[in-house]
C-alpha cells in the first residue's frame, strides 16, 4: 500500500470514528474546546476570527461563536473561490447560508470579503493531526493553497492556524507533504497543544 492508499484509509477510519459519537459526546466535546481555547490569548483578543460549519461529524463550533460576538469580535466562514483559494465571509447566528459544491453552508451573498492574510485567527478543520503541527486534511488542499503565503514567514505570526479536533484524532506523527502548512496550535476537547513550543512568543 503506497502513502497516497494509506492516507486515503486514514481519511476514511477518523471520519468513521467521528460519525460514531452520539450527541451527548459531541455536546460534551464542545464544552471542552471552549475550555481549551480560552487558554489562547489570542481567542479573546483578536478581531477576525474564521471558523467552519461543523460537517461530518467535525468538532462543532457552537460553543465558541457567540462568545466572540459578545467581546466584538467578528466571525467568518470560509467561502469557496473560483481561483481554488477560499475567502471568507462574517457571518452570525441566524444569518442565511446555502451550500456549496461540497454542501458545506456558506453566507448567502455577504457584502464584504476578507483575503486569508486579512485574518488574525483561523480555526481549521482537520482529520487528523500531531503535536509538531502537521495535520492530515480532506485531500483537496483549499487550506494549503490559500494559507501558503505562511510557509515564507517565520511563525508564528497572523493569521494564526489552531487546528481544531478530538482527542482521538491524533497521531502520532504525519509525513508533511512539500506543499503542507503547518499549524500552530491544536485546540482539542482535552487540551491546547503548542506545536511550536521552543518558538519566542
Amino acid at each position: 500500500m503506497d502513502a497516497t492508499d494509506q492516507r486515503r484509509e486514514l481519511r476514511q477510519h477518523l471520519s468513521a470514528q467521528r460519525r460514531a459519537l452520539t450527541p451527548a459526546q459531541r455536546i460534551t466535546a464542545a464544552q471542552g474546546l471552549r475550555h481549551s481555547l480560552e487558554q489562547l490569548p489570542e481567542y479573546h483578543t483578536d478581531a477576525r476570527v474564521a471558523g467552519y460549519w461543523a460537517c461530518d461529524g467535525e468538532l462543532p463550533l457552537n460553543l465558541v461563536i457567540p462568545p466572540l460576538a459578545a467581546r466584538g469580535q467578528r466571525f467568518l466562514l470560509p467561502v469557496l473561490d473560483d481561483s481554488r483559494q477560499l475567502r471568507f465571509a462574517p457571518w452570525a447566528a441566524g444569518e442565511e447560508v446555502q451550500p456549496n459544491r461540497y454542501g458545506i453552508p456558506e453566507p448567502v451573498a455577504p457584502r464584504e470579503w476578507f483575503a486569508p492574510f486579512q485574518l488574525d485567527l483561523v480555526l481549521v478543520p482537520l482529520l487528523g493531526f500531531d503535536r509538531h503541527g502537521h495535520r492530515l486534511g480532506y485531500g483537496g488542499g483549499w487550506y494549503d493553497r490559500s494559507f501558503a503565503f505562511l510557509k515564507d514567514q517565520a511563525r508564528p505570526t497572523e493569521p494564526l492556524l489552531v487546528g481544531i479536533a478530538y482527542g482521538f484524532q491524533e497521531l502520532p506523527v504525519i509525513k508533511p507533504e512539500r506543499w503542507d502548512v503547518p499549524l500552530d496550535y491544536v485546540a482539542t476537547d482535552r487540551e491546547l497543544i503548542d506545536c511550536h513550543p521552543e518558538s519566542n512568543r
